[in-house]
């Protein structure tokens, strides 16, 4: 399926087998689904946790069916193979009490519960922190919500987008003779994901010391507010609701994106000795340097436009190939504007390996995006490709709790590892129904 790409992405390097892992010895029981739950354990699962991702029998996580999703492999798409690689998937039908019932022998024996729920779901099956905390005292549980377990918001329900618009984070993006735009990266659910790991770790830590576990909680409309940045501190200084700029910064100038005689670029002259550079070393106009009111950058941003028109006039005359070395050499902080597939397949990419094949089993091999994470001493586990639904049901049954074939073979006959009944469809829109 890949062979085209085969070219483009070498082959992983194996992490040496005798290394140790950050989170050896740690179990994770992960009921999320969809992205800043299962984002949050997959980082645990690549610094060495043992995470087993519990689904319902049979469509699994309904991340699952995003696209694309190749014919051979069905319930793996591509999003959901990025977010969920380096676990075991234990498919349950948690309306039996025989699968609740397991799924509290493994809390049992577990450190860190991940769950997403709606709020209530977890009281429901009796696996609320409450109640989890009497099987294990010492477990970690990290509830990832939209809007928070208490208050008057805890029933809604939300995703990336929402807390986007709700958090102010959309009016900030985009051009101010339009409407905000939304980043079609989920960065809210991917920040949300790694505030979550950030926060279990911390809980790890600490329990280390107390001997205690404890309830974390974390809400994507909380993490969004915090990813408006530093705007929402400028605004509770001045009261000035923050404007959108398209690609220029209003704190630094010049900072924007032009156009060279070939390629879109992006320059950032965060300070005053950057713009001196640029202007002496390669525009080669040290003029501007000197200039009263452009060495200043409070001068330059209140003659933004002016510096623009200048800067994209300059810039026109060579290719990127012309500027790029010159910035590099002066240190001046700049990039070209690439799509995604050149971003992948960059000299950056390769020579800081972010891009691999990693074997699977179907497929014969898949592109894998590693974590920009490198630690000297306990380096990340293989990229072990996302299970299918169910995969390791068996195998985490009887490997982690001890059960034989007989008590497996009877928990499939109680139902506990098949699908729920479906209930029965709502009626048709011409079906007449009493009222």
């Amino acid at each position: 399926m890949f062979d085209r790409l085969e070219a483009d992405f070498p082959a992983h390097t194996p992490r040496p087998a005798d290394a140790p892992k950050a989170l050896e010895g740690v179990r994770v029981i992960d009921f999320s689904h969809f992205l800043a739950g299962p984002f949050a354990t997959m980082i645990m699962g690549d610094m060495g946790a043992d995470v087993i991702k519990v689904e319902s029998p049979g469509r699994g996580d309904e991340f699952r069916h995003y696209p694309p999703v190749p014919e051979e492999t069905p319930a793996q798409g591509a999003p959901y193979v990025w977010s969920n690689r380096n676990k075991r998937s234990l498919a349950l039908n948690l309306k039996s009490p025989e699968a609740v019932a397991v799924i509290r022998e493994l809390i049992a024996q577990a450190d860190v519960v991940c769950e997403n729920f709606s709020t209530g779901v977890m009281e429901r099956f009796g696996l609320d922190y409450a109640s989890v905390r009497e099987i294990n005292p010492k477990i970690i549980y990290c509830s990832v919500s939209a809007y928070g377990r208490e208050g008057a918001f805890k029933d809604r329900l939300g995703f990336d987008p929402i807390a986007q618009a709700e958090s102010g984070f959309i009016s900030m993006n985009g051009y101010s003779d339009r409407q905000g735009v939304r980043t079609l990266s989920p960065v809210v659910d991917i920040s949300t994901a790694m505030m979550a790991c950030n926060a279990i770790l911390g809980a790890l830590l600490a329990r280390g010391r107390t001997g205690q576990g404890q309830h974390i909680e974390i809400a994507l409309f909380d993490n969004a507010v915090l990813m408006t940045g530093y705007a929402a501190m400028q605004h509770m200084y001045t009261g000035a609701v923050p404007q959108r700029h398209g690609n220029t910064s209003p704190d630094t100038c010049p900072s924007g994106v032009f156009m060279s005689q070939d390629k879109p670029f992006y320059i950032n002259c965060g300070n005053d000795k950057i713009f001196h550079r640029l202007a002496a070393q390669v525009l080669e106009r040290p003029d501007l340097a000197d200039d009263p009111v452009y060495s200043d950058r409070n001068g330059r941003m209140a003659r933004r436009d002016e510096i623009f028109r200048l800067l994209e006039e300059l810039f026109a005359q060579y290719p990127w190939s012309y500027w790029q070395p010159r910035m590099r050499a002066a240190q001046i902080p700049c990039g070209e504007v690439r799509n995604v597939g050149d971003a992948l397949r960059s000299p950056e990419a390769r020579e800081r390996r972010l891009v691999s094949r990693v074997a699977h089993p179907v497929l014969g091999w898949i592109p894998n995006v590693r974590l920009p994470i490198l630690y000297s001493g306990t380096p990340l586990a293989d990229p072990q490709p996302a299970p299918a639904v169910g995969q390791h049901t068996d195998e985490v049954l009887a490997q982690v709790l001890g059960y034989d074939a007989p008590r497996i073979a009877a928990l499939r006959e109680a139902g506990a590892l098949d699908a729920p009944t479906p209930r029965r469809p709502y009626p048709a829109a011409t079906e007449v129904t009493p009222g």
